[in-house]
């Protein structure tokens, strides 16, 4: 076969076919532009075109522009051959805006729109998807419900392409109200536009009504694709409805896309989210090619389950495999670490961090934090936490309740004021934290000043968890009377874990009196707990009320409650050794996976 080259060589020596170059339309031009497929080509007959004199030819030049824009990485060439250009067509403004849409900067789309209405032209249906589509990718919201607006003005509202990226934009931008509007209008609904919906709801954790809007594209007759359901997979995860993703499942095997890579790796985070551990690492082991998602989905799947000795197996076979990871992976990692209080690999895992430059991104940060303080170890949660460069409330947060969780009480409100002194300003899950480190340390004056400062200056309402401190703190104290009437003051219902803190104190207090209407409320709210049942007995048996104390173990053995025995963890030489209260037997997991 003729190369390009060789072509051009031969019409350069050959000054009788340059004749044949002067109309657009001649089979030899045509022939030669498509067979082009390198810049350097493209460079070489755009030199050609120059030297015979058809440089200012608006259809050639268009052509040319063209393929610059698809032979490119980048728009350089296009844009200058552009700038030369003496008269363009809404055509050849059409193209450049595409190219930008294409390989960006997207910037660059929305600036030649706008100049292409100073030039006196009028965008058409060819213009705004690209224009949209730049929109979506920039995050530009508003800029994009202005070009929505011209749609509406040139009056191209109702053109399919165009309410597709529509659809797309609003999608992405996580702006519902715009995508209700432009779907509810759509004459013709194709899967494209089906599917940015569905995307669009679940994307913004409108997980009902994404499968209200899966349902009614199939009862529409319109058949989902993989795209569709691996959009509407997570819905199905954030409710846990585990029974509809097996249909969806179904009906993937059924259409002949379950082997689909994303498909499947919707569903093992389906079935992981779910509980099904069993069924996602057969779906993983079934893959005949696993990406990165594959491998984060299933690590993720054994964490989320209390499986935390799998998720380390699973990455160490991964990184036997040679597959890179991400902080996603990181992240579940380090948490399953922070499970199993494996220190060891859990520094193991920090410094695969830092060789990755992963250390200063504020998830696997927080997840160090956290796993450092779970494995008593506060000195290296500190470190981590300092040498981020840049802390927003969440890694504040995470060091405030390490230190609290560890009796450093005082330390933790020092970091708490010293966090407000940097002008970051705390949420309801800081404050949390600091109730716990004034819960720790016996803080009791310094725990009802900070819950006033919660909703005065910062006007967050206490939930559930912050009123438990509160009362536990003030049990704790002995301030048994203030912390029933505190309980009955609450701003919202309290729950077992706000009684449980006081029949604790009733223990620490002696207070057989308060304990058994404490007792009474939690066996009505829980009565299948069986640690407020042994709780309560325990304060009989410590108050000499020994038939009352046996009474309450008669009515947990016809209730069949068992105390769940205690489990600990010991790391050694990559394996996890676990240990039962009361068994002399134990079971062993090993750090790596075949």
């Amino acid at each position: 076969m003729i190369s390009v080259s060789t072509l051009l060589r031969a019409l350069l020596v050959s000054k009788t076919v340059f004749s044949e170059f002067r109309n657009y339309h001649s089979r030899s031009f045509n022939f030669l532009l498509n067979c082009c497929s390198s810049l350097t080509d493209l460079t070489r007959i755009h030199a050609l075109v120059v030297a015979n004199g058809c440089g200012q030819s608006l259809l050639l030049s268009t052509k040319l522009i063209t393929m610059a824009c698809s032979l490119a990485h980048t728009m350089e060439y296009a844009r200058k051959m552009f700038d030369q250009m003496p008269e363009r067509d809404v055509f050849l403004w059409n193209t450049l805006i595409r190219g930008y849409a294409d390989v960006g900067p997207c910037e660059e789309a929305l600036v030649l729109y706008r100049n292409m209405h100073g030039a006196g032209l009028f965008p058409d249906n060819y213009t705004f998807p690209f224009v949209v589509r730049s929109c979506a990718v920039l995050s530009a919201l508003r800029e994009g419900k202005e070009v929505h607006c011209n749609i509406v003005k040139h009056g191209l509202d109702s053109d399919v392409f165009v309410q597709s990226s529509l659809v797309a934009m609003y999608s992405q931008s996580g702006e519902t109200l715009g995508l209700e509007l432009v779907f509810g209008e759509m004459v013709v609904k194709n899967i494209v536009s089906w599917t940015a919906v569905i995307a669009g709801y679940v994307q913004n954790r409108y997980f009902k009504e994404g499968l209200g809007v899966f349902r009614q594209m199939v009862g529409s007759g319109t058949q989902p694709n993989a795209v569709t359901l691996v959009s509407v997979l997570p819905a199905c995860a954030g409710l846990e409805f585990v029974n509809l993703g097996k249909l969806i499942h179904g009906y993937g095997i059924k259409l002949g896309v379950d082997s689909d890579v994303s498909l499947t790796n919707a569903l093992i985070a389906l079935y992981g989210k779910c509980g099904n551990v069993e069924t996602a690492r057969s779906l993983f082991n079934g893959m005949v090619a696993r990406n990165l998602v594959s491998w984060n989905a299933m690590i993720a799947a054994y964490e989320q389950n209390d499986s935390s000795a799998n998720a380390v197996k699973l990455f160490r076979r991964m990184q036997a495999e040679k597959v890179e990871f991400d902080y996603i992976t990181m992240v579940s990692v380090i948490s399953a670490c922070a499970s199993l209080g494996a220190l060891n690999t859990g520094r193991w895992i920090h410094e695969l961090v830092k060789r990755k430059g992963l250390d200063i991104n504020v998830s696997i940060a927080n997840a160090l934090i956290d796993m450092y303080a779970k494995c008593g170890n506060v000195d290296l949660a500190r470190e981590v936490f300092e040498m981020l460069p840049c802390r927003s409330v969440v890694p504040w947060t995470s060091m405030i309740g390490a230190l609290a969780s560890h009796g450093h009480g005082e330390d933790a409100l020092k970091l708490f004021s010293r966090m407000k002194d940097e002008g970051v300003k705390p949420n309801s899950f800081t404050f949390a934290s600091v109730f716990t480190a004034c819960r720790h340390s016996g803080l009791v004056e310094e725990g009802k000043r900070h819950f006033e400062s919660m909703m005065r200056d910062y006007s967050i309402m206490p939930g559930v968890e912050h009123c438990a401190c509160m009362v536990d703190l003030l049990g704790r104290a002995g301030s048994l009377m203030e912390a029933y009437e505190f309980i009955e003051k609450m701003p919202v219902e309290p729950d077992v874990s706000v009684w449980g803190a006081l029949l604790g104190s009733c223990r620490i207090h002696s207070n057989l009196e308060l304990a058994e209407l404490v007792a009474e409320k939690l066996f009505l709210l829980d009565p299948q707990t069986v640690t407020f049942y042994v709780l309560m007995s325990n304060i009989y048996a410590e108050a000499g009320r020994w038939e009352d104390a046996a009474r309450l173990r008669k009515l947990m053995e016809e209730r069949e409650l068992k105390k769940i025995p205690g489990q600990s963890l010991v790391e050694v030489n990559q394996r996890f050794h676990t240990f039962l209260s009361g068994s002399r037997s134990q079971s062993s997991l090993r750090g790596s996976a075949n």
